[in-house]
Protein backbone atom coordinates (compact mmCIF):
# COMPACT_ATOMS: atom_id res chain seq x y z
CA UNK A 1 0.00 0.00 0.00
CA UNK A 2 2.92 2.35 0.71
CA UNK A 3 4.05 2.09 -2.92
CA UNK A 4 0.61 3.14 -4.19
CA UNK A 5 0.59 6.13 -1.84
CA UNK A 6 4.04 7.14 -3.04
CA UNK A 7 3.04 6.87 -6.70
CA UNK A 8 -0.13 8.87 -5.99
CA UNK A 9 1.92 11.66 -4.37
CA UNK A 10 4.36 11.70 -7.27
CA UNK A 11 1.53 11.90 -9.77
CA UNK A 12 0.01 14.84 -7.85
CA UNK A 13 3.27 16.71 -8.40
CA UNK A 14 2.86 16.23 -12.14
CA UNK A 15 -0.51 17.96 -11.96
CA UNK A 16 1.22 21.35 -11.88
CA UNK A 17 1.82 22.68 -15.42
CA UNK A 18 5.14 24.33 -14.58
CA UNK A 19 6.54 21.26 -12.84
CA UNK A 20 5.41 19.04 -15.69
CA UNK A 21 7.11 21.32 -18.22
CA UNK A 22 10.28 21.38 -16.11
CA UNK A 23 10.36 17.59 -16.09
CA UNK A 24 9.78 17.51 -19.84
CA UNK A 25 12.78 19.80 -20.34
CA UNK A 26 14.89 17.73 -17.98
CA UNK A 27 14.40 14.70 -20.24
CA UNK A 28 17.01 16.04 -22.65
CA UNK A 29 19.62 17.52 -20.30
CA UNK A 30 20.23 18.98 -16.87
CA UNK A 31 19.16 22.55 -16.28
CA UNK A 32 20.37 25.26 -13.94
CA UNK A 33 17.82 26.86 -11.64
CA UNK A 34 18.81 30.20 -13.20
CA UNK A 35 17.74 28.94 -16.64
CA UNK A 36 14.34 27.94 -15.31
CA UNK A 37 13.97 31.41 -13.76
CA UNK A 38 14.47 32.91 -17.23
CA UNK A 39 12.26 30.42 -19.05
CA UNK A 40 9.29 30.35 -16.70
CA UNK A 41 9.50 33.96 -15.53
CA UNK A 42 9.20 32.75 -11.94
CA UNK A 43 11.41 33.98 -9.11
CA UNK A 44 14.39 31.90 -8.03
CA UNK A 45 12.67 31.02 -4.73
CA UNK A 46 9.59 29.95 -6.70
CA UNK A 47 11.60 27.67 -8.98
CA UNK A 48 13.49 26.31 -5.98
CA UNK A 49 10.19 25.49 -4.26
CA UNK A 50 8.99 23.51 -7.28
CA UNK A 51 12.30 21.66 -7.46
CA UNK A 52 12.32 21.01 -3.71
CA UNK A 53 8.97 19.24 -4.02
CA UNK A 54 10.22 17.12 -6.91
CA UNK A 55 13.45 16.38 -5.08
CA UNK A 56 11.61 15.36 -1.90
CA UNK A 57 9.90 12.61 -3.94
CA UNK A 58 13.18 11.63 -5.59
CA UNK A 59 11.96 12.66 -9.05
CA UNK A 60 14.88 15.03 -9.60
CA UNK A 61 18.33 15.28 -8.14
CA UNK A 62 20.44 18.36 -7.70
CA UNK A 63 24.11 19.13 -8.00
CA UNK A 64 25.62 22.34 -6.69
CA UNK A 65 28.39 23.89 -8.80
CA UNK A 66 29.65 27.09 -7.29
CA UNK A 67 26.70 29.42 -6.84
CA UNK A 68 24.45 27.49 -9.24
CA UNK A 69 22.27 24.45 -8.65
CA UNK A 70 21.72 22.05 -11.55
CA UNK A 71 18.81 19.63 -11.70
CA UNK A 72 18.49 16.35 -13.57
CA UNK A 73 15.87 13.62 -13.73
CA UNK A 74 15.94 10.70 -11.33
CA UNK A 75 13.20 8.49 -12.76
CA UNK A 76 14.99 5.27 -13.70
CA UNK A 77 12.91 3.45 -11.06
CA UNK A 78 9.68 5.34 -11.82
CA UNK A 79 8.12 3.83 -14.97
CA UNK A 80 4.84 5.65 -14.28
CA UNK A 81 6.60 9.02 -14.63
CA UNK A 82 8.60 7.84 -17.65
CA UNK A 83 5.32 6.91 -19.33
CA UNK A 84 3.83 10.35 -18.75
CA UNK A 85 6.93 12.17 -19.98
CA UNK A 86 7.07 10.12 -23.19
CA UNK A 87 3.84 11.80 -24.26
CA UNK A 88 5.04 15.39 -23.77
CA UNK A 89 6.47 17.68 -26.43
CA UNK A 90 10.23 18.05 -26.79
CA UNK A 91 12.38 20.96 -25.71
CA UNK A 92 12.12 22.95 -28.93
CA UNK A 93 8.34 22.82 -29.00
CA UNK A 94 8.09 23.73 -25.32
CA UNK A 95 10.55 26.60 -25.54
CA UNK A 96 9.05 28.02 -28.71
CA UNK A 97 6.18 29.27 -26.54
CA UNK A 98 8.53 31.35 -24.38
CA UNK A 99 10.61 33.24 -26.98
CA UNK A 100 13.40 33.96 -24.51
CA UNK A 101 17.19 33.78 -24.50
CA UNK A 102 18.33 31.93 -21.41
CA UNK A 103 21.48 33.12 -19.68
CA UNK A 104 22.55 32.89 -16.08
CA UNK A 105 26.26 33.63 -16.21
CA UNK A 106 27.45 30.06 -16.07
CA UNK A 107 31.20 29.74 -16.51
CA UNK A 108 31.33 26.30 -18.08
CA UNK A 109 32.12 26.29 -21.81
CA UNK A 110 29.50 23.65 -22.57
CA UNK A 111 26.69 25.46 -20.78
CA UNK A 112 23.61 26.62 -22.62
CA UNK A 113 24.35 30.20 -21.57
CA UNK A 114 27.47 30.14 -23.71
CA UNK A 115 26.18 27.84 -26.42
CA UNK A 116 22.41 28.21 -26.69
CA UNK A 117 20.79 25.22 -28.31
CA UNK A 118 17.26 26.48 -28.62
Amino acid sequence: MHHIEEVAEQMKLLGDKNRLMMLALLQEREWCVCEFVEIFDISQPGISQHMRKLKSHRIVKEERRGQWVYYSLNIEDKPHIQAVLRHLPGREELLSNFDKFVSCGQSEPSSSANNPTF
